[in-house]
């Protein structure tokens, strides 16, 4: 039986594709009419089609469970989800200005701190944050710019707007899968490739590279470049050999590199010793030098934050941009956006109550139960309260967490994630989904065409973070005067 668009219900939730009962999006009217011509046995031989493909290419995530480590295929939905292009337009011109904001901001924290001096962002805060490091006051990274690559999560509340969730400029993980999904579309559903303009995303890896070339310190035509990976068990080192294998860069872990006593960084081949101009490292800061940070690691490479300092080798991302990757911070960017660009900013912020201010802190108390809190500093979902589904006793064992450390936690309302079509069992359901581009900034700034959408696989859940169950779609950006 063929696709029924009036029977699809995203309860009162804004959908990427359907824009009211049974009428498709102009964006994405090809799409819903060729899967209004399958049958259901058509569309679930595509979706088996696309578990064999994630299979035989090897696409895996580790989820971390009772102290171990479990590999699993990538989850994956077959339907995509599509975005205009004259849409993605002004959201790549405010990604645009948010990490080139950002990146100022880093930089006058680790110099002349005059966003402290002038009150725009409280020094308390930043005399508090765990992503501040002191070992980097005063250096000059190429350009200026800390944070080379950076995934901001979008998502679109019901009245269609599209906001910034967060920014993640640490060690932003994800692309590969953006790469992969793209891959294993066009192997399932060839045909919708031939009618519809369709922006591709498999340039990243050369824009990777050349982004990492152009904060390079060599002087000639060529950089060598190097992927520093914590190992093979680590949740990313798919991501960690696809991106180093992709861009034509050695994979090392720390044990592959030295620093000589002219502070310059050597990696181990088989021909020998062979310099290294830049590194894209994806390991956390404290374990990246452990004559600086933690002694105890074995991850890093002794002496790698002198020969940073020195000039003698690039480091992406910086260490210490993970100063601006706390979600306290966030609830100022709107700010740092007017005080180092004097311009508005292009994509708002979800509304942010800061847990450290004692009025906003008591609303948040006040209203747990229609709440989402965030720990400042956890990534993939953890450590966080999702208000309306949570019960009246993780309420208060979270209100006494948010009473002791409230620096620690912003609150946010429970928003009504938009939804997209997604395959469940056999037959097509709403989910609720995020979207994270992904944003280069070296010389220049790149933002991929669409970015990694991550879907809630759980029936009403709004955690989307594979690790916390969720899957993913490949994402369009289409031209609507085309498709």
């Amino acid at each position: 039986m063929a696709i029924d668009w009036n029977l699809y219900d995203p309860k009162g939730c804004y959908d990427e594709l359907i824009g009211s009962p049974g009428i498709p999006r102009p964006s994405a009217t090809n799409l819903t009419a060729w899967l209004r011509s399958l049958s259901d046995e058509e569309l679930q031989m595509r979706k088996l089609d696309a578990e064999l493909a994630i299979i035989d290419k090897g696409v895996t995530f580790t989820v971390y469970s009772d102290g171990e480590n479990i590999d699993r295929a990538w989850p994956f939905d077959i339907i995509p989800r599509v975005v205009p292009l004259s849409e993605w337009r002004r959201v790549e011109a405010g990604l645009k200005q948010r990490l080139k904001a950002l990146n100022l901001f880093i930089d006058d924290l680790y110099h002349d701190q005059k966003v402290l001096k002038d009150g725009v962002v409280p020094r308390e805060l930043i005399a508090n944050s765990k992503g501040f490091r002191q070992e980097c006051v005063g250096i000059h990274p190429a350009h200026g710019v800390w944070a080379h690559i950076c995934g901001s999560d979008l998502v679109r509340d019901a009245d269609g707007i599209l906001y910034v969730l967060e920014d993640n400029l640490r060690v932003p993980s994800g692309v590969s899968y953006m790469i992969e999904n793209r891959e294993v579309t066009k192997r399932v559903l060839p045909e919708l490739f031939e009618n519809t303009n369709i922006l591709p995303v498999d340039d990243y890896p050369d824009r990777l590279l050349e982004m990492l070339q152009s904060i390079s310190p060599a002087k000639g035509p060529r950089h060598q470049v190097a992927v520093l990976t914590p190992g093979i068990y680590n949740s990313a080192y798919f991501e960690h050999a696809f991106l180093a294998r992709s861009m034509g860069a050695q994979l090392v872990e720390g044990a592959d590199l030295r620093v000589d006593q002219d502070d310059c960084v050597y990696m181990q081949t088989i021909q020998g010793m062979t310099r290294v101009d830049v590194i894209y490292r994806r390991v956390d800061d404290l374990f990246l030098d452990p004559e600086v940070f933690n002694p105890a690691s074995v991850l890093g490479v002794p002496g790698l934050m002198r020969a940073w300092r020195r000039g003698k080798v690039a480091l992406a991302n910086a260490p210490g941009c993970g100063v601006a990757d706390d979600k306290v911070i966030y609830s100022y960017v709107p700010d740092i956006i007017r005080y180092y660009l004097a311009e508005e900013p292009l994509l708002a912020n979800v509304p942010t109550f800061r847990c450290h201010i004692k009025a906003e802190r008591d609303q948040v108390l006040a209203n747990l139960e229609t709440m989402v809190v965030k720990p400042a500093n956890e990534s993939g979902g953890y450590g966080m309260l999702v208000g309306p589904q949570s019960t009246a006793r993780e309420r208060e064992e979270f209100a006494v967490l948010l009473r002791a450390n409230p620096r620690n936690y912003i609150g946010q309302p429970a928003l009504k994630l938009s939804t997209a079509p997604t395959l469940c069992d056999g037959s097509l359901e709403p989910r609720h989904l995020d979207l994270r581009p992904f944003i280069l900034q070296g010389r220049n700034i790149h933002v991929t065409a669409g970015g990694l959408t991550r879907v809630a696989m759980k029936r009403g859940s709004l955690v989307v973070n594979s690790s916390q169950g969720g899957g993913s779609k490949d994402t369009w950006v289409v031209d609507s005067e085309i498709a």
